[in-house]
């Protein structure tokens, strides 16, 4: 993943990967998390209330910005 020292976001999206439903985001002061699409955005506001989670200064996508891997119920 490619690191820009000029600036601190908030939140990093890991890059698209199909073999699994969810997309690794990393939280500053938090760590990296698996999310599924339902669950990026509740946990972007559990951590950072208020925060815009289109803000592209505060939420920095590797790739495929605001794309998540095909998942249907029943898929492993």
């Amino acid at each position: 993943m490619e690191t820009n020292s000029t600036t601190a976001h908030l939140i990093e999206v890991a890059e698209f990967r199909t073999d699994s439903r969810y997309r690794l985001v990393h939280f500053e002061g938090h760590g990296w998390e698996p999310l599924a699409p339902e669950e990026f955005e509740p946990r972007i506001h559990q951590l950072f209330p208020g925060l815009d989670p289109r803000d592209p200064a505060k939420v920095h996508w590797a790739d495929r910005p605001w794309e998540w891997p095909a998942w249907h119920p029943g898929e492993a």
